[in-house]
């Protein structure tokens, strides 16, 4: 492990943790069962907050699907893919800005009642799935990906029964238009942060790769 300090065995496959990968099955699972549930709910009901976190549920579900995948590979291939991730959750964040605006545009009335059961359905789902990445959350790019994602929807989930309520309460779609323009803020902000995470990871392993190069090159001179 002493020679890995200077990032040497940047290019090594990490070793997998066994109970990580069991975390990311079971969130998978969740994930594309939400999805299915909220894209129903969402429809029907006529919510835009809820038709966001359907889309939301699809995107996470995907993210821990790849993760899955790259969790043997090298840290530089983890690091893109990251990249990639971040880059997708920003382009949800736009959707749902956009959605949020035609709904504004179309003074669509969304059904109070089911907006507030499945967000608590939800909201369980999100919190199983939350306790069980909390302590892979200061990860590598990919892995805070994964935390950040559940973390947001959690918020999520609270935010729509909180625009249920609202809905309920003022007899207008102005809750459910604000809340799902707040997740749509907040997706565009994780994928910030994680594509500047990313992009620094490979910026390291990029130098460590040349340092390994030239490493090798005197060495090749020497003999």
């Amino acid at each position: 492990m002493s020679d890995c300090c200077a990032g040497a065995c940047s290019s090594e496959k990490p070793p997998i943790d066994p109970k990580y990968r069991r975390v990311l099955a079971v969130a998978l699972l969740v994930n594309a069962g939400m999805f299915a549930v909220e894209l129903t709910g969402g429809w029907t009901a006529g919510s835009v907050s809820l038709l966001a976190d359907a889309v939301d549920f699809f995107g996470d579900a995907a993210n821990y699907g790849i993760t899955l995948f790259v969790l043997a590979l090298a840290p530089v291939w983890r690091s893109r893919t990251a990249l990639v991730k971040g880059i997708t959750m920003g382009a949800y964040g736009v959707f749902v800005l956009t959605t949020a605006i035609w709904h504004l545009a179309a003074s669509t009335m969304p059904e109070a009642s089911t907006m507030g059961a499945i967000g608590f359905l939800a909201l369980i789902a999100n919190g199983l799935v939350a306790i069980l990445l909390f302590t892979y959350r200061n990860g590598d790019a990919n892995t805070r990906s994964v935390w950040l994602c559940t973390r947001n929807d959690a918020i999520g989930n609270v935010a729509v029964m909180l625009a249920a309520l609202g809905v309920f309460g003022t007899g207008s779609g102005w809750p459910d238009i604000m809340v799902a323009s707040i997740m749509g803020i907040l997706g565009m902000t994780a994928a910030r942060s994680v594509i500047a995470q990313a992009r620094r990871e490979l910026k390291a392993e990029s130098g460590s790769a040349v340092a390994v190069r030239k490493t090798s090159a005197i060495e090749l001179k020497r003999h």
